[in-house]
């Protein structure tokens, strides 16, 4: 199997070692949602061809890492299953849409994987953990008004990615906690952790967005029918998440 990537994903799948032949893990991307500029998604979709003439013509298997959140899912009237049409409000989500896109008419075997907020070992500083952790160190914190985030174990993931690849999965799938946590409580958790009590300073969420409705877990629980009893997801999920790596000098 081959990690085509050397950011936070690309780095936590090489770390937790999981291995399926004939195989490639596209774990490279655009690095924010908020990127708007033309050659950054330029270059992003040379990566994707590139990867998918070697699948065309290796006969490997692509997994293709997309995007569950606000700039997916976020317009007023998107629905959050895989099968669905959806509204991408969000250059990234739209970028992200057209290269799902390309991946599914590319004639190649694949699996597409839209993840919600993944936390986890080797995260960057611009990532939602590390940034709500340095802010609240400050003393002051700048969110969008009404936020909600869907957190998920990058560990967790890596272990769904790995019991989908065995399984033979292909096609659309949703990865994350399937709850939508509303931003204050995240901050309000990171402040007793931390035991801070912080500033807040609200600004109004982008044009057309929401992230409030939660991502469906309907065919990841088809998939894995165990999947909530197995990384214990639910309303305080969040939580033990955010423990594990507020315990642990993990944030970079």
């Amino acid at each position: 199997m081959e990690i085509i990537g050397r950011g936070f994903m690309a780095k936590n799948l090489h770390e937790h070692g999981i291995d399926h032949p004939r195989t490639v893990i596209l774990a490279t991307g655009v690095a924010t949602t908020t990127v708007t500029s033309p050659e950054d998604y330029g270059k992003d979709a040379a990566v994707l061809y590139d990867a998918l003439r070697r699948c065309r013509r290796t006969g490997e298997r692509l997994v293709y890492l997309s995007t569950a959140s606000g700039a997916m899912y976020g317009a007023a009237d998107c629905p959050t299953r895989e099968d669905d049409v959806v509204f991408p409000p969000l250059a990234y989500g739209r970028h992200k849409l057209a290269m799902e896109a390309v991946v599914a008419h590319s004639g190649v075997e694949h699996l597409i994987l839209r993840m919600t907020n993944l936390v986890g070992h080797n995260q960057r500083a611009h990532q939602l953990l590390p940034a709500l952790v340095a802010q609240v160190r400050s003393g002051r914190v700048r969110v969008y008004e009404h936020a909600h985030r869907d957190l998920l174990d990058v560990e967790h993931a890596i272990s769904m990615i790995d019991i989908l690849l065995a399984r033979g999965v292909t096609g659309v799938v949703n990865l994350g906690s399937g709850v939508a946590v509303p931003i204050d409580d995240i901050i309000r958790h990171i402040e007793d952790r931390l035991g801070r009590c912080v500033e807040r300073e609200y600004c109004p969420q982008p044009p057309r967005t929401t992230s409030a409705v939660p991502v469906s877990l309907a065919k990841l629980t088809r998939l894995i029918p165990d999947v909530v009893t197995r990384f214990g997801l639910g309303p305080t999920y969040y939580q033990r998440v955010l423990d594990r790596y507020l315990a642990a000098p993990v944030l970079t």
